[in-house]
């Protein structure tokens, strides 16, 4: 064992692994008792003391296994607690629930089940080196990254504390893409772009970045984040071309948030005043949404009216879904609680609520299609850029009259076939040139994207010169053409 000699009899250590040392110890502890064995009984004695001891280191190896797969489920669970966002008290409930279980599906191992610690203090232990090891590997990752972005995101909680959410991706040589949440810093007093920066700097300097290798910086398009003087963009720009000698640095308005403030140039709410009032009454209200469900639950409808959240974007088209499909119960409703909805009668205002349905649903499909972790740029640029081309496509239909991708006001306008749509295509085209304006960024780096999506079709001459010459000898290799073209 660990090199030196056991004794079978009394499993002492010889110190040396000499047979003058393993005799003298058989001679001096146990020879009066084992001379007179000989022969076969000699050898069964000597198998019989070493089964027993074979059986014991046996008993050893289990139980340490036991004792750390019992540690590491008790990670594994606090893990899962720390991800659903569940309060740490949470593990007892689940040991509970484990016991209950092992009883009925493996009663001989429910002591197995009982060694995994799960308390309170041990689930906060656990998820605090969990959050240690995680920071210990990021920290061990930039030091590789050739590049680097960051995203940051300051929102207020319910606490009215300011949070500032920092977030970071790099790459290193093996083109090995790392997107990490680096770090929630919460803002206890102003949040002016000062106070920002400076937390940005503090979290990116304590993970040891290298600043000179940093090429983009996103945030959520506030005044005291893009603002050209002294906004943290600028300031976090500054600092990087200060140790990259000038070389290029991209600042990027949240692509999510762009989508979002795209959506308020269709400038209906005549529609969604009424949408909104009329959802508020029937659920602010206890009683009134008791009965609007027992009305839905008559006519065997099982879904009922979402709250519209300002700040939760896809709400908004749940909202008019819902309100939409189920026009004529609220009409019924609001006529018997004597708040009837006159918009419900004019069939212009339907039609504008049928296109209002319809055109927020397509930008809620685009949206989530831009949500997402390991997402790059160019596949945003791409969705954009198809997005575009479908409202171009919507424009001329709707001019000719033509709502084939608009069903709820196709379904609106059955009963009205000569309806103007010409309106519609004007919010299509007011759409459109917003669309334009807000990511015309996605336009400046196109021959970036190029390069990326397709090295071995775009022109040199096109590219920067320092690439130049190694983009003709990457096209005119043909292994790696076929391989690029066989991914």
């Amino acid at each position: 064992m660990h090199g030196k000699p056991l004794c079978l009899v009394c499993l002492q250590q010889v110190s040396v692994l000499k047979e003058y040392n393993i005799r003298r110890h058989y001679e001096t502890h146990h020879s009066e008792k084992y001379d007179g064995l000989q022969g076969q009984l000699r050898r069964d004695k000597i198998n019989e003391l070493l089964a027993g001891l074979r059986k014991q280191q046996s008993t050893f190896i289990q139980s340490r296994e036991v004792s750390e797969a019992a540690v590491k489920a008790s990670y594994l669970i606090a893990s899962e607690i720390a991800l659903a966002s569940k309060p740490y008290s949470d593990g007892d409930f689940v040991k509970r629930c484990m016991m209950k279980a092992a009883e009925l599906v493996c009663p001989e191992k429910r002591q197995a089940f009982a060694n995994i610690s799960l308390t309170r203090n041990t689930v906060a232990e656990r998820i605090s080196e969990l959050s240690a090891d995680l920071d210990s590997q990021l920290k061990q990752r930039v030091k590789s990254f050739i590049a680097f972005s960051v995203a940051i995101d300051e929102s207020t909680d319910i606490t009215d504390v300011a949070q500032l959410a920092i977030f970071i991706r790099g790459v290193d040589e093996t083109l090995t893409v790392t997107e990490e949440f680096l770090e929630l810093v919460p803002m206890m007093d102003t949040t002016t772009a000062e106070d920002i920066f400076g937390s940005v700097v503090a979290a990116l300097d304590r993970v040891g970045v290298d600043w000179s290798r940093a090429v983009s910086l996103a945030t959520d398009g506030a005044p005291s984040m893009v603002g050209k003087k002294a906004g943290v963009a600028t300031k976090f720009k500054d600092k990087v071309q200060a140790l990259n000698r000038g070389d290029r640095f991209w600042t990027f308005h949240c692509i999510l948030h762009q989508e979002a403030l795209c959506c308020k140039s269709l400038k209906m709410d005549h529609v969604m005043e009424v949408v909104v009032r009329t959802v508020n009454f029937i659920r602010s209200r206890g009683l009134n949404h008791r009965q609007f469900d027992k009305l839905l639950s008559d006519s065997n409808i099982t879904h009922s009216l979402p709250y519209h959240t300002e700040v939760r974007w896809l709400s908004r088209g749940a909202v008019l879904r819902h309100f939409f499909d189920l026009r004529e119960e609220i009409g019924q409703f609001m006529e018997k609680k004597g708040k009837p909805v006159l918009e419900l009668q004019s069939q212009e205002w339907l039609r504008d609520l049928a296109f209002l349905v319809d055109i927020t649903e397509h930008l809620n499909n685009l949206n989530k299609m831009l949500q997402g972790r390991k997402k790059v740029v160019t596949q945003f640029s791409d969705n954009i850029h198809a997005f575009k081309l479908k409202l171009t496509l919507w424009e001329m239909q709707l001019a000719n009259g033509n709502p084939a991708h608009f069903p709820c006001l196709r379904d609106v306008c059955v009963t009205r076939p000569d309806a103007d749509m010409k309106r519609y295509k004007d919010k299509i085209a007011g759409l459109l040139r917003e669309f334009e304006k807000r990511f015309q960024v996605f336009g400046e780096l196109e021959t970036e994207f190029s390069v990326f999506r397709s090295p071995f079709t775009v022109k040199a001459s096109d590219l920067p010169v320092e690439i130049q010459l190694e983009i003709i000898d990457l096209q005119c290799d043909a292994d790696l053409k076929g391989k690029f073209a066989s991914v």
